[in-house]
């Protein structure tokens, strides 16, 4: 796996994506931050040798290097998912790409499904940890040379970062939640009784990424931030039909405050 990724990485230097101080993956519906970067560099992950291609609307499928937030950053204006048919190893591929592009943070978002009765549709929750029910990306052999064998996760999301996130929130006016992300691997959104099942379990929301990212990130030593749109809820009472053109709509309306967090956080670093 290192050789691939340094051949990924020397292929993406010789074309300027150069010492970032950031990466940014963008979930559904949430790739406009990228119009806030300025003097940008761009290219489609079809041209990016050993990345896989996105295939869902929503995540456009280009990694844009440029200046955001008064940093360098690179990001992933659209992620892969496991129900596309990547392997976990896949999946995570780019994260790995990034550490090894010269990011010292990983800024993650996602759109997902309000599991904490007192959520609203629109709400931004800080991830504070998860719950992974995807196939774990460092199954397999390890090279000790990325990573070590059994990687902590007793603080798979920066405290600092999360703490930093809220005194910006509350500076901004923006309301926040925060809470615990669960991910399964979709396409399909979940019935009730997994609704309930999940809740139960301790989850404030749910989705179908992130997870995955976050897991190879720490792998490498990488601190995290993740933010969750609720797009849509899992309450009981309050479950309505979803389409993934509701949950691209909701999560656009929430867009420009996770963006200030955002740009705050990594002008911050």
């Amino acid at each position: 796996m290192l050789e691939k990724i340094y051949e990924t990485t020397e292929f993406l230097r010789e074309r300027g994506f150069v010492n970032p101080d950031a990466g940014i993956i963008l979930g559904t519906g949430l790739g406009g931050l990228t119009a806030k970067m300025e003097n940008c560099i761009e290219m489609d992950y079809r041209d990016i040798p050993n990345f896989p291609v996105s295939t869902v609307d929503g995540h456009e499928g280009k990694l844009i290097y440029g200046d955001f937030g008064n940093r360098k950053v690179v990001a992933m204006k659209g992620r892969f998912h496991y129900y596309e048919g990547h392997g976990p190893e896949k999946v995570s591929f780019p994260v790995r790409v990034l550490k090894y592009l010269g990011i010292k943070c990983l800024f993650l978002s996602n759109a997902s499904g309000g599991l904490n009765p007192a959520f609203e549709i629109g709400d931004i929750m800080i991830v504070t940890d998860h719950i992974n029910l995807l196939p774990n990306p460092l199954i397999g052999p390890n090279d000790d040379r990325i990573g070590v064998r059994f990687p902590d996760m007793g603080e798979a999301y920066d405290e600092y970062l999360i703490r930093k996130a809220v005194q910006i929130a509350e500076t901004h006016g923006i309301k926040v939640r925060k809470g615990v992300y669960l991910s399964t691997t979709g396409p399909t959104f979940e019935t009730p009784a997994e609704y309930k099942f999940f809740r139960t379990a301790g989850a404030d929301a749910v989705g179908m990424s992130t997870t995955t990212e976050v897991i190879v990130a720490r792998h490498m030593n990488l601190p995290c931030f993740a933010v969750s749109i609720i797009t849509d809820l899992g309450v009981e009472g309050k479950i309505e039909y979803n389409t993934h053109e509701a949950v691209l709509k909701e999560a656009a309306k929430a867009e420009d405050r996770m963006t200030t967090i955002m740009t705050d956080m990594i002008s911050s670093l």
